[in-house]
């Protein structure tokens, strides 16, 4: 699980003679914490299984999943472990656990919106592209297609060279900006605070939650870790996170499950108890709350290819 829960500044790695950043990631995981950073990123999955977390939204990773997120927006992508389908981890020679390298598929473009020049930006022609970069403060998640168009060109652009791959990611931009598959991610009012020197504090609180994810998780322990009263602790998680710490492991929780109930043979019931859920009941609930259905027609919406 990821084990940090209050976003740090993250520097892109970009070298001197590119212009933006494009990166094919490919390995048992995508290796980052939840962070921000200034430049805009496009990230599509093609093969994984576990969740992406998008300012105050989680929500489940399936293939094909494409987000736009907008400068300094927090996020995370995270690969699912311990789940035999999710692809994490599997167990050989009866004890020893090896990971695998082939569980994460995903293409991932980042560029500041300045990377063309001051001015290139707000020329006339640009009108459209900046009022996308505006929606994307709350993240995007692309759809219909929009999502096939732009998944094949960056398919093609991880393959490009020189100006063809400039070309290629103004040919990506301009389909966004004009596209109406667009869907917001985060909630409007969400606006955290940002501190860097909070950062050791949160990693032991969320190290602590995704460590005890699956057993009953009380405030106190939690605010313990942070070395806060229970009152302090939960203004302090609630302004860092824009959700409560109930709201927070629910979701988390529900993604989880999301999850698991890929795999057809598993038992509801079962999903629900692995999950840290006490019982079925309070499991459908849940689920209902966060993702508008229930787990069973969640998974067959999943089967017929509707998510």
């Amino acid at each position: 699980m990821i084990s940090a829960r209050q976003p740090i500044l993250e520097t892109t790695p970009q070298s001197s003679r590119e212009s933006f950043h494009c990166e094919v990631v490919k390995g048992s995981g995508y290796g980052a914490r939840w962070h921000f950073h200034p430049e805009v990123q496009l990230t599509l999955v093609m093969k994984s299984a576990g969740y992406r977390i998008v300012g105050d939204n989680i929500a489940p990773l399936v293939p094909g999943d494409l987000v736009f997120v907008g400068a300094n927006l927090p996020h995370v992508w995270h690969q699912e472990e311990g789940n035999a389908e999710c692809g994490m981890r599997n167990v050989e020679s009866g004890a020893r656990k090896k990971e695998r390298t082939d569980a994460v598929h995903a293409i991932v473009v980042r560029f500041r919106e300045d990377f063309l020049g001051d001015h290139f930006l707000q020329s006339p022609e640009m009108e459209a592209v900046r009022r996308l970069l505006k929606r994307s403060a709350r993240g995007l998640q692309v759809t219909g297609v929009t999502r096939e168009v732009v998944a094949r060109s960056m398919q093609e652009l991880a393959d490009s060279q020189g100006l063809g791959r400039l070309l290629k990611l103004l040919e990506i931009v301009n389909a966004l900006a004009a596209s109406k598959h667009l869907h917001p991610i985060a909630s409007a009012n969400f606006s955290p605070e940002l501190r860097d020197s909070d950062t050791p504090r949160m990693q032991r609180v969320m190290r602590y939650i995704h460590e005890h994810l699956d057993e009953v998780i009380e405030r106190e322990e939690v605010a313990r870790c942070a070395a806060l009263s229970e009152g302090a602790f939960s203004r302090f998680f609630k302004t860092r996170t824009g959700k409560t710490l109930p709201q927070y492991i629910n979701e988390l929780r529900v993604g989880n499950a999301c999850a698991r109930l890929r795999d057809a043979e598993a038992k509801v019931a079962d999903i629900a108890l692995a999950c840290g859920f006490e019982n079925l009941a309070n499991f459908n609930r849940q689920f209902r709350a966060i993702t508008g259905m229930s787990p069973r027609e969640y998974r067959g919406a999943f089967e017929d290819h509707a998510l």
